[in-house]
């Protein structure tokens, strides 16, 4: 990653895929690549999944790179006619798109030239000015134009570039996160105080997470802020808040 900026570094997904929103396919990207960012510094602020269709996948590009640092996209690269994804983001920006060499030498390193037919050759197909971005299980890259990073829709591959493109990624200031056990106390009972302490403290964000375990129901409140002292104040109110209310409880 390159250094960190001061200000929020933001990022959006884009699923690309009529098997995703049929459910024929169970995605496996968005949470992944939701924590890798997390990690790294950069916000993930949206998620869309489009069909294989060039206007909407158009639109939403231009949307989301507009709006956001980054935009992930993953799907619609490989070698069938519903893999548009590529010449979707060539129309986005304006750009031809064509065989890239170096695309094309990626994938003769995996592929024989006899075995090279026009289907496979998609997969070397490249928006003008487009950086690469490699691929090392099956080959075919993926590409980075502007702020807009193209990936493959396997997980395994997406992970892979994923980890060749984030050195070239600006990142920010990671948030921290501050876990407060409610116990058995139930949201409604502490959820007015809270907003009041999250009102009180704008530097940070105060969720509140029920669930189920083995040992029966239980709250979790998550405080997340980038600045320590900032995040410190605001998980000393909340547990100070749980404590008041666990005692009048007993």
């Amino acid at each position: 990653m390159s250094d960190a900026s001061p200000s929020p570094v933001t990022a959006a997904i884009l699923v690309i895929g009529d098997e995703i929103l049929s459910g024929r396919t169970k995605d496996k990207n968005i949470g992944y690549i939701a924590e890798y960012l997390t990690n790294s510094g950069i916000e993930l602020r949206e998620v869309r999944v489009v069909p294989d269709v060039e206007e909407e996948i158009v639109a939403a590009l231009n949307a989301l790179r507009a709006r956001y640092t980054y935009l992930f996209t993953t799907g619609g690269i490989g070698p069938t006619h519903d893999d548009i994804t590529a010449d979707c983001v060539a129309k986005a920006f304006g750009v031809g798109i064509a065989v890239d060499p170096r695309a094309r030498a990626m994938l003769l390193e995996r592929i024989a030239e006899a075995d090279l037919n026009e289907a496979r050759l998609r997969m070397a197909r490249i928006p003008d000015g487009a950086e690469l971005i490699e691929n090392p299980i099956s080959k075919a890259p993926g590409f980075m134009l502007g702020n807009v990073i193209v990936m493959a829709g396997v997980p395994s591959i997406m992970q892979a570039m994923l980890d060749n493109v984030a050195p070239r990624l600006t990142t920010g200031a990671r948030v921290a996160a501050e876990t407060i056990e409610a116990g058995n106390l139930p949201e409604g009972l502490y959820a007015g105080e809270l907003a009041e302490v999250a009102k009180s403290h704008p530097g940070v964000s105060i969720g509140s997470y029920p669930s189920m375990t083995p040992a029966g129901f239980r709250n979790q409140i998550v405080v997340r802020g980038r600045d320590p002292e900032t995040l410190a104040q605001a998980r000393a109110a909340v547990a100070d808040l749980v404590a008041r209310l666990q005692s009048a409880r007993t």
